[in-house]
C-alpha cells in the first residue's frame, strides 16, 4: 500500500475509533508519516489488515489501528459474538465477561460489557483481574451461553487478547459446555465481525444498565436508541450480579481437591509471575489448609510490564530463577509457577542430589495422569492429551483399564473429549476437573500437585521416585521442544514446504517408518497444518506453526527401554539433541529460539 493510501486508510479508521487515546496515537503517526520513514513503517504495521479472529479468538499488541488490540477492535469483535449468539440462541443470551491485569484489559472489558448489554444480552461481569480458569468455570457454573476472557495469557507484555467460550444453549453437547470455540463457530463469528458496522456505530448500553442488574433486560431501555448510545462514562460491572459469587465458588471447589482437613505438611514456593493468579491461589491454599507457603515477593503483585522476566512464561529459561533460589533457601518441597492468567502451571522439584529441576510439561502430565487414573472416585473413563504431547499417557491409561484419546493441539480440543477424567498438553496446561472447569487450570493443577507430593511423602516416596517407577513400568518416554522464532511469518511457510518436499529418511540412525502430513484429511483427527515423523526406534517428531506467535514449533520424543534399576535419562537427552540438530538442518532456519525451554 503506497503512503497516501496508508494514510487515507488510517484517517478513515480514526474517524470511527471511539477511543480518544488511540485516535490521538494514529493521528500523530499520520502527521509524521510524510517526513519520517519510521512513522510510515509503524503506520503500515498498524494498518496491515484486521486481526484475524480464529479458534484462539484475537491476540495482538495493544495500540491504535486495525492490526492492534484496542477498544474499536474489541467493540466490533464483541458485536460479532453478540450477532452470532443471537443467530444461534436467539435474543437474551447470558454472557460471562472476565479479564486479567494486562494493559488495556479494563477498557476492553468495559467495551465488551457495553456492547453485549446494548445487544440485549444479560451481562455476567466477573470482578476484575481474575484468572482465566475462573471465567471457564463461570460459563458452566452460571449456565451461560458464552464467555469472553480478556487476556493474552503468557504472551509478551505488549500484547492483549480476546478469548471466547461457548456454553448453555449455544452448544448441544455437555462435553463442549464451557470450552473454547472451535470451527465452525470461529468462522461464523469472524463473518459476523466482518459484517459489523464501524465501532462508533455499534449500539452501546447506557452505563446505568450495567450498574443495576434489574435494568439489563428491560425491553424499553434496551430498545431506546438514545439510552443505548448514551455517551456517558465507561460501563461498570453489575453490582449484586450472580457473577460476583463465582470467585468464592471456584475457590471452594479447587480447595476441595484436598479432601483432608488436617494441616498439610508440604512446604510450597509459589510465584504468579506478575499475573493475576496470586491472590486466588493463596485463598485456595488457605482454605485447603496448605499454610506453609513462601511467595516470590518480586513477582506476586499483578504488573502488566512483567519487570523480572523477559517473557512472562514459566517455561522460559530464567523465569523460575527467583523461585528456585527461594526454594533452596527455605528447604521447600515443591515450586509452583503460574503463568500470568493462571491457566498454566510449571512445577519444580528437589532431586536426590540436592539440586532443583523443573519438570517438563510431559513429566507433570504423566504424574498427574497417573494420579487421576489411580483415583477411582473421579468421574470419567478417558485420559486425553494433544498429539504433540508425550505418548506415555496412553500407556498409563491402558495400565489402569481406561480409554485414551490423542487430540489436535489446544484445550479447545482436549477439553471436549467425551468421558474426560484428565487431559493435558505439553505446554504446561492441565485439566484435572472437567466437570467443573472444562479448560486448563493452573491453580487446579497446583492443588493436584501438592496433594500428590503429600501422599507420596507419607509413603516415603517423591515425585522423582514416581517418575522412575513409570519409566521402569512403561519405558522411558523423554521429550524436548525445539522452536524457531521468526520476524517474517513467510519463513515458517517456506520451512514447512521444504520439509514436505524433502522429508527425512533417517533420524538418529533409525529409518523413518511413518511420514504423515497432518493437513491431509484422513484418520481420526481433523486436518491441521503439521508434519509427523516416526522412526523404527520409536522416535517421533511433530513440526507445526504456533497458533499464537510467529514461531515454528517442533516436538521431539524418544522412547528407551529400562532394564533393572537403570533409567537411561542421559542417553535420552543425547538422542534428543541429535534429533534436534538433524531436524534443524532439514528446516534450514537460522537458529533455534533460545527462549524456549
Amino acid at each position: 500500500m503506497d503512503p497516501t493510501a496508508v494514510t487515507r486508510a488510517a484517517r478513515a479508521w480514526i474517524g470511527h475509533d471511539p477511543d480518544p487515546h488511540t485516535r490521538e496515537q494514529l493521528a500523530d503517526l499520520c502527521e509524521r508519516a510524510d517526513t519520517d520513514p519510521r512513522a510510515l513503517a509503524e503506520l503500515r504495521s498498524r494498518m496491515a489488515g484486521p486481526l484475524t479472529f480464529g479458534t484462539a479468538g484475537l491476540r495482538g499488541a495493544v495500540g491504535a489501528g486495525e492490526s492492534r488490540m484496542n477498544v474499536a477492535v474489541v467493540t466490533r469483535a464483541t458485536a460479532g459474538v453478540a450477532a452470532y449468539l443471537t443467530a444461534v440462541v436467539g435474543p437474551g443470551s447470558r454472557v460471562v465477561v472476565g479479564c486479567d491485569a494486562r494493559h488495556g484489559s479494563a477498557e476492553f472489558t468495559d467495551a465488551a460489557c457495553a456492547v453485549l448489554a446494548g445487544a440485549g444480552m444479560r451481562v455476567l461481569a466477573l470482578p476484575r483481574r481474575l484468572p482465566t480458569p475462573v471465567t471457564a468455570f463461570a460459563v458452566r457454573a452460571l449456565d451461560a451461553d458464552a464467555g469472553i476472557m480478556i487476556t493474552a495469557s503468557h504472551n509478551p507484555p505488549a500484547d492483549n487478547g480476546f478469548k471466547v467460550y461457548l456454553g448453555g444453549r449455544a452448544v448441544s453437547d455437555d462435553d463442549a459446555r464451557g470450552v473454547q470455540i472451535v470451527s465452525p463457530a470461529d468462522t461464523e463469528i469472524a463473518a459476523h465481525i466482518d459484517a459489523c458496522v464501524p465501532a462508533d456505530l455499534v449500539p452501546l448500553a447506557n452505563p446505568a444498565l450495567l450498574a443495576d442488574p434489574g435494568l439489563l433486560n428491560d425491553p424499553v431501555l434496551l430498545n431506546d436508541p438514545v439510552l443505548l448510545n448514551d455517551p456517558g462514562p465507561p460501563a461498570v460491572p453489575a453490582g449484586g450480579d450472580p457473577a460476583d459469587a463465582v470467585p468464592e465458588q471456584y475457590i471452594a471447589r479447587v480447595a476441595g481437591y484436598r479432601t483432608r482437613g488436617d494441616r498439610c505438611a508440604v512446604r510450597v514456593v509459589l510465584t504468579p509471575m506478575h499475573g493475576v493468579g496470586g491472590e486466588t491461589a493463596m485463598r485456595v491454599l488457605a482454605l485447603a489448609n496448605v499454610v506453609d507457603v513462601q511467595v516470590v515477593p518480586e513477582q506476586f503483585d499483578p504488573d502488566p510490564d512483567f519487570p523480572t522476566v523477559p517473557f512472562p512464561n514459566p517455561e522460559e529459561p530464567g523465569a523460575l530463577d527467583l523461585s528456585l533460589r527461594l526454594a533452596a533457601a527455605t528447604d521447600a518441597d515443591v515450586v509452583i509457577a503460574l503463568d500470568p492468567d493462571a491457566d498454566r502451571c510449571a512445577v519444580a522439584i528437589p532431586t536426590r542430589e540436592g539440586r532443583w529441576r523443573r519438570l517438563s510439561g510431559d513429566e507433570t502430565g504423566a504424574v498427574l495422569g497417573e494420579q487421576a487414573a489411580a483415583d477411582t472416585t473421579r468421574p470419567g473413563d478417558t485420559l486425553a492429551c494433544s498429539i504433540v504431547s508425550g505418548r506415555l499417557l496412553g500407556r498409563i491409561a491402558e495400565h489402569h483399564g481406561l480409554r485414551y484419546r490423542a487430540t489436535l493441539t489446544g484445550f479447545k480440543w482436549i477439553a471436549r473429549t467425551p468421558g474426560l477424567r484428565f487431559g493435558y498438553e505439553e505446554a504446561i496446561g492441565y485439566c484435572t476437573d472437567p466437570q467443573g472447569i472444562r479448560d486448563k487450570d493452573g491453580i487446579g493443577a497446583m492443588m493436584r500437585v501438592i496433594t500428590l507430593v503429600e501422599s507420596l511423602r507419607e509413603e516415603g516416596r517423591t515425585v522423582e521416585d514416581l517418575l522412575d517407577e513409570l519409566a521402569r513400568r512403561h519405558g522411558l518416554y523423554a521429550s524436548a521442544p525445539l522452536s524457531f522464532r521468526v520476524a517474517d511469518p513467510d519463513l515458517i511457510t517456506a520451512a514447512m514446504d521444504r520439509l514436505r518436499r524433502q522429508p527425512p529418511t533417517m533420524l538418529a540412525g533409525s529409518p523413518v517408518t511413518e511420514w504423515r502430513d497432518l493437513a491431509v484429511p484422513g484418520g481420526h483427527l481433523p486436518p491441521t497444518d503439521g508434519l509427523l515423523v516416526e522412526t523404527a526406534a520409536g522416535d517421533r517428531v511433530i513440526v507445526r506453526p504456533s497458533g499464537t506467535e510467529p514461531k515454528l514449533k517442533c516436538y521431539l520424543e524418544v522412547i528407551l527401554p529400562c532394564t533393572g534399576s537403570d533409567i537411561p535419562r542421559e542417553r535420552a537427552r543425547e538422542r534428543l539433541t541429535t534429533i534436534a540438530a538433524e531436524i534443524t538442518a532439514h528446516l534450514r532456519l537460522d537458529r533455534p529460539d533460545r527462549g524456549e525451554r
